[in-house]
């Protein structure tokens, strides 16, 4: 039987949020965005999929919105972190690597070329995000992530140890 594909933005950005943390089309600890628009995993690259044009599309749109932070945050692979859970990475950012919660945007120059602009963290954050986070407990922000997901991504197995605040 043949999965169903994600086949829209607002699909995307719903899945996104229902998993807060996915990759954009690498394979890894967290679900992967371009095997959902393509109905499953792939083998290659997915720019090699007959979905390419597709999922490029989608995977602009995606970053597009206000919605998700794209960064490198998972393995240093291209990561889409859903709004909701801000506050909580921002109170959790010393589990993570610095350069992985750096916002990263392409862009594509006049000539045609891309470009990827870095926007170093807390730079990005927006301020009601920083005053959250500044009143949440530790203990909070790993509840929001979920201590499974924050140990596979953080590469920290006692992810759930010591969450006092």
């Amino acid at each position: 039987m043949k999965r169903s594909f994600l086949s829209s933005v607002p699909q995307a950005l719903a899945f996104v949020k229902k998993h807060g943390v996915v990759l954009m089309a690498a394979r890894g600890p967290v679900p992967s965005l371009a095997q959902e628009i393509a109905g499953g995993p792939f083998r290659g690259s997915w720019w090699a999929h007959p979905r390419s044009h597709h999922m490029y599309r989608i995977f602009e749109g995606v970053c597009d919105s206000d919605q998700v932070l794209a960064c490198r945050l998972v393995e240093g692979k291209v990561t889409f972190v859903h709004r909701r859970l801000w506050p909580a990475l921002v109170r959790l950012a010393a589990m993570f690597p610095r350069r992985g919660l750096a916002a990263i945007r392409e862009e594509h120059t006049a000539k045609g070329r891309h470009r990827v602009r870095i926007t170093p963290f807390p730079r990005w954050v927006p301020r009601p995000v920083l005053d959250r986070a500044r009143w949440m407990s530790r203990a909070d922000a790993v509840k929001e992530w979920g201590a499974e997901l924050l140990s596979r991504i953080s590469g920290r197995a006692q992810a759930g140890r010591g969450m006092e605040a």
